[in-house]
């Protein structure tokens, strides 16, 4: 009898081709890795793609297309929605985030699916959430650790929360970083971004008060030693909107919207003297793996998801005047030294070929007889 092709199901993201964020790039990396390994479906929201952009296939991929966006609000219904449609479809679903996690109980009561869970950081502890929507979330966690055969976990301060809080054994598997590349700078690309010509310091992020904006722009705007580019949605808050007004005026500092044209964004980011990093959540961030695996010298925000990230070999800084501070006391040999650390850690733990061995390994290990049984923590 002819071995069956294993059928996997991957939830939770936009979709692909990847134009949006971590989770998107993760599965479009991943997928060179494991298309032949699997039989693969992902689900996809047809509120980002208009149907004249829709594809059928993504190489092996079969893509599912939902009428929710999969973000905000809307990501409950299409997250839920997608994981009931996989449950009958597929043998393993691979959730990205724990949105839909709340109806994972009843999957496993009525089916013997396999579901493993990646849960996206300690969501309900962030700042930017209220009362409710932490509550739902926490309880999502909740549900998905007591019914995924494995979850996964991005960063150890994640992977110890999971073992203090649910006496659980998660798995620890980062994101990969060298799809980023160098580009070199052109005269056609300094007259549409004159700072190439430039020492900058760079970031890219949702513009949020978690990803301390405003630290890095206050310090910034003090100093005639770099230019400033910083990559972001600016307009879609109220905060982006007060801090665009605030300093979009200052010679030395350029406030771009999204940019989602690669070679763009690889020629500003590869090019940049030194990278930002102001997240202070959420776990190992993509874009901080990226920037590790361009060789860019790290100035971090002091947290232990970055030290852990960086090895503790970055810089780190706590308030604008740290900030300020170490930008001006920066040094060609610093910036070196910095830049070899980086893309040292990142050679050897954050590739997508090291990053996919791990995910085949967990999707393929039989969890059935040794999967831990969670111990839910009262004091959390």
């Amino acid at each position: 009898m002819a071995h069956k092709t294993p059928s996997l199901a991957i939830i939770g993201t936009v979709g692909l081709p990847a134009k949006y964020g971590g989770f998107e790039t993760l599965v479009e990396q991943l997928l060179p890795h494991i298309e032949n390994e699997f039989d693969i479906t992902i689900y996809c929201s047809g509120k980002f793609y208009p149907k004249k952009e829709r594809k059928n296939h993504v190489g092996n991929a079969k893509l599912k297309y939902l009428p929710f966006k999969a973000n905000g609000i809307q990501s409950i219904p299409y997250d839920i929605i997608s994981i009931l449609h996989a449950a009958f479809k597929s043998d393993m679903l691979l959730i990205l985030g724990v949105s839909g996690c709340l109806i994972l109980p009843f999957v496993k009561f009525f089916t013997r699916k396999k579901v493993f869970v990646n849960i996206d950081g300690i969501e309900w502890k962030r700042n930017k959430w209220n009362f409710f929507v932490k509550t739902f979330l926490r309880y999502s966690e909740i549900f998905a650790v007591e019914s995924a055969e494995a979850i996964i976990t991005d960063n150890q301060v994640i992977t110890d929360y999971m073992q203090t809080a649910y006496n659980y054994k998660s798995h620890l598997i980062e994101y990969g970083g060298d799809q980023a590349k160098q580009v070199s700078v052109t005269n056609d690309a300094i007259i549409d971004y004159h700072f190439l010509n430039s020492q900058y310091a760079f970031t890219v992020c949702r513009i949020e008060p978690e990803n301390h904006i405003h630290i890095l722009l206050a310090a910034m705007s003090q100093q005639s030693k770099l230019q400033l580019v910083i990559i972001g949605n600016w307009n879609n808050s109220e905060y982006g909107l007060g801090l665009k007004s605030k300093y979009e005026k200052f010679n030395q500092i350029h406030l771009l919207d999204p940019i989602y044209e690669l070679e763009t964004l690889n020629r500003i980011r590869s090019n940049c003297y030194v990278y930002l990093h102001g997240h202070s959540a959420g776990g190992t961030n993509p874009s901080l793996v990226e920037a590790m695996n361009l060789g860019l010298p790290i100035i971090a925000y002091d947290v232990m998801y970055n030290k852990e990230t960086t090895e503790k070999k970055a810089i780190y800084f706590n308030d604008e005047k740290e900030l300020l501070e170490i930008i001006n006391q920066l040094t060609e040999e610093k910036r070196a030294q910095l830049s070899a650390k980086m893309m040292e850690i990142a050679n050897r733990r954050y590739t997508w070929k090291v990053i996919a061995e791990k995910y085949k390994a967990m999707l393929f290990e039989d969890y059935s007889k040794s999967k831990p049984k969670p111990i839910v923590a009262t004091s959390r």
